[in-house]
């Protein structure tokens, strides 16, 4: 009994060892092929899941392409309309202007003609009055001519010398203005204009400020006078403005002498004809 009991003890000794690291090496391979084969199958999750992205992204851009490259075509297709528009109506105004070429030179000899025409005609008109005409007649034209003439320059001179008159019996200040009172040619109503768009009477004249320009001394006034509005635009100091009231042969002159920040002052000359009528209107007389 005791020597069997020995014998099996010898013969679990002598088992081969390499049996169990084989096992346990197996075993760890086989957890490294596991993992291995885990790793390689979400690599393969993820590459497929990326492809499936990049795929659906790449569809997206190919719409997107395929949307601009139509919009792209209606819009050639739209300016080729265009182009074919512009193209037909550049024929026709070429067209249009060939024609008014045409029918510009053929006004421009009928004009020729009619103009060679009419010269000839008073060249003919001219031989026969040379032949008609005697000196007497000649003399007596010449006398007229050179009496008309003669009018003209003294109605001329005449304007001249009223207009000179007018222009140097302008007062600048009140002192001035007083010297042309005392000349007892005319008679003069002073105003100032405080406001802008303020109005003052001036016996049958209402005299409307609209405008004052600082920098060029200048101004801007309305007259209203016989039921007519007259726009004085863009005046200088001392510059008369001359009117006619209706009835009158004599004109009315308005001098503004001082012009600031929407303020005016100056005269109204009237004519001692109206003087009366115009100075009894006045506010205050």
């Amino acid at each position: 009994m005791t020597e069997h009991q020995e014998t099996v003890q010898v013969v679990n000794e002598g088992s081969p060892r390499w049996l169990g690291v084989a096992i346990v090496a197996l075993a760890v391979v086989s957890l490294i092929a596991l993992g291995v084969g885990w790793s390689a199958s979400t690599h393969v999750r993820e590459a497929q899941q990326a492809a499936t992205n990049d795929n659906q992204v790449l569809r997206k851009n190919l719409d997107v392409l395929g949307q601009r490259l139509s919009q792209t075509e209606s819009v050639n297709a739209q300016l080729q309309g265009d182009l074919s528009v512009v193209t037909d109506r550049l024929k026709l105004t070429q067209g249009e202007l060939d024609k008014a070429r045409r029918q510009s030179a053929k006004i421009s000899q009928d004009y020729q003609k009619q103009l060679a025409d009419v010269q000839d005609s008073m060249k003919s008109d001219e031989s026969q009055l040379a032949t008609k005409a005697n000196s007497d007649d000649v003399n007596g034209v010449k006398t007229d001519v050179n009496g008309v003439r003669s009018d003209l320059d003294s109605t001329k001179q005449g304007l001249l010398d009223a207009r000179n008159e007018l222009g140097t019996q302008i007062a600048h200040n009140h002192d001035e203005l007083d010297q042309l009172r005392r000349l007892g040619q005319r008679d003069y109503l002073e105003f100032t204009v405080a406001n802008k768009g303020a109005k003052q009477k001036l016996g049958d004249i209402t005299l409307e400020l609209r405008n004052t320009n600082l920098k060029h001394n200048q101004y801007t006034v309305d007259l209203y006078v016989d039921d007519m509005k007259l726009e004085k635009k863009d005046r200088s100091v001392n510059e008369p403005i001359f009117f006619y009231t209706r009835g009158s042969r004599a004109a009315m002159e308005l001098v503004v002498n001082q012009v600031s920040k929407e303020k005016i002052v100056g005269y109204l000359s009237v004519p001692k004809v109206q003087s009366a009528q115009a100075i009894s209107s006045t506010p205050g007389n």
